[in-house]
């Protein structure tokens, strides 16, 4: 007789949100990924995420790899006589690698020197960013549209924006283990 398809609990950590996924035994939702679409969540800003699932103790949970803007979102955003400047670049935090790719819309056209000069300030700024954060804190900060914020008043000195998003951002390669524990070590030590 052959053997059924059952529901499992998987825990989102970034979200916190449970998940149920099918599949014969819960060994198997190993190395699964997930895409989940935030945009209720987020209250009509069009993003998708994707999880990828570990087993820990006999428990599935979810790491964030990777956020990304629908493209539909940018397309709605798109007027006629406006500029755009995007950019992709790759950043350093604490405990990985990051690629970031970044929109930018401005309130009018411009010229290629403005443009340049938004798109190296805003990979300036990003990187500084996040230097000293861990990838969970970036990940939450772009969702909660905090980054986008402070980006968006740090290149409003060089031309006003329309519309300041990271379009996508994943994890490139993460760092070992050792390495991050002696950085949560060091801030540490820091504090006290």
């Amino acid at each position: 007789m052959a053997e059924k398809k059952k529901f499992f609990d998987v825990e989102l950590e970034l979200i916190n949100e449970k998940v149920k996924l099918l599949s014969y035994t819960i060994e198997q939702l190993d190395k699964r990924t997930i895409k989940l679409d935030l945009t209720r969540m987020l209250k009509g800003k069009s993003l998708e995420a994707v999880f990828q699932i570990k087993m820990e103790n006999g428990k599935a949970s979810g790491y964030i790899k990777k956020i990304s803007v629908f493209p539909f979102f940018i397309r709605r955003m798109m007027r006629k006589s406006v500029s755009y400047v995007e950019d992709s670049f790759s950043c350093e935090c604490s405990d990985s690698f990051l690629r970031m790719k970044i929109f930018l819309i401005t309130r009018k056209k411009v010229t290629r020197a403005v443009r340049k000069a938004l798109r190296e300030e805003g990979r300036k700024y990003l990187q500084e960013y996040a230097k000293d954060k861990v990838r969970d804190d970036i990940f939450l900060d772009i969702i909660g549209n905090k980054i986008q914020k402070s980006l968006s008043l740090k290149l409003k000195k060089i031309y006003p924006l329309a519309l300041c998003e990271i379009r996508k951002i994943n994890i490139e390669k993460e760092k070992p283990k050792i390495e991050v524990e002696k950085i949560i070590e060091k801030k540490e030590e820091k504090k006290e």
